[in-house]
């Protein structure tokens, strides 16, 4: 009798284990073995169609002498300064706008969220159509007499352009994460505030923020980490080159201009994305250790 029930808990002690095994081996196929090799040639002059042989910090000391490295670190850097700010409050005034209970509010709802379901590519082409030297944009300009712009043929014009187009992509995503949490905030405070006198923007700032403070902070942890690592929005708004000179390119549109093509330095390549993942990974653990300073908690 104990070897059947010594069998039995054997089985249950590794049942478990046995229904995450197809999870964590799609994770370790498609995720950790393609992270362990980048880093591993992030040290290594490997090419296409060569593994390469090992060079220690080279790739990094030709990194600091790039200046197309330079120039997308700075653009990557300033989509995050100028994109996270956005996409951390307008979501949450959206969502405080179609949080009230109207006629037609669903309508509206799904229409700020339409952008996030739709493929990027389709809704950069766009774009691309409207910002156009004869696009819809222009066209307006021009009858009004201002003159065409040229948003796809200016350096800051465009990265704007692409900054805008981020903004407005991701709108409906994060609303629908603060709509989430302004279903928990107590209505009682609102009602107390303005007892006390307060007006809308006194209890905006002094209700609805501290009390949607944590999800703000998730917000902005994944908005910095997302407009960090741009690639499409600026792609097709700028064209494989970078926009003019390539000055508009950025790290990730760096990673994948050099390290693709049959002679493609994937070494390098590999070296520029463990920079982007380590840079992220410090924007994301800066985010969270700044809301653990101003919470006293």
């Amino acid at each position: 009798m104990e070897r059947p029930a010594k069998r039995i808990r054997t089985h249950k002690a590794f049942s478990p284990w046995l229904f995450l095994l197809p999870g964590v081996g799609v994770i370790a196929a498609f995720n950790l073995y393609p992270f362990f090799t980048t880093v591993y040639k992030a040290f290594t002059d490997a090419r296409t169609l060569t593994s390469g042989n090992w060079v220690g910090l080279q790739n990094f000391q030709t990194m600091i002498h790039d200046d197309q490295f330079w120039t997308a670190l700075r653009n990557s850097g300033l989509y995050v300064l100028l994109v996270v700010p956005f996409t951390v409050l307008l979501p949450l005034l959206l969502a405080m706008l179609v949080q009230k209970q109207i006629p037609g509010i669903t309508f509206f709802r799904s229409a700020f969220y339409t952008p996030v379901v739709a493929s990027v590519v389709v809704v950069g082409l766009i774009w691309v159509w409207i910002l156009d030297d004869r696009g819809l944009v222009n066209g307006i300009l021009n009858v009004l007499g201002a003159g065409p712009v040229k948003f796809l043929g200016d350096q800051w014009l465009l990265l704007l352009s692409a900054m805008a187009l981020t903004i407005w992509k991701g709108l409906g995503y994060y609303m629908i994460i603060y709509l989430a949490a302004l279903a928990n905030v107590p209505r009682e405070l609102h009602e107390a505030a303005s007892v006390d006198g307060a007006g809308p923007i006194r209890r905006f700032v002094s209700v609805t923020m501290p009390s949607v403070r944590p999800t703000m902070v998730l917000v902005g942890a994944l908005s910095s980490v997302n407009a960090f690592k741009v690639f499409s929005e600026v792609f097709l708004l700028a064209g494989p080159s970078g926009g003019p000179a390539g000055e508009d390119t950025t790290l990730v549109m760096l990673v994948q201009r050099v390290g693709t093509g049959l002679n493609g330095r994937v070494g390098y390549a590999s070296a520029i994305s463990l920079i982007v993942f380590v840079i992220a990974l410090l924007l994301m653990l800066l985010v969270l250790r700044a809301d653990r300073k101003e919470d006293p908690r």
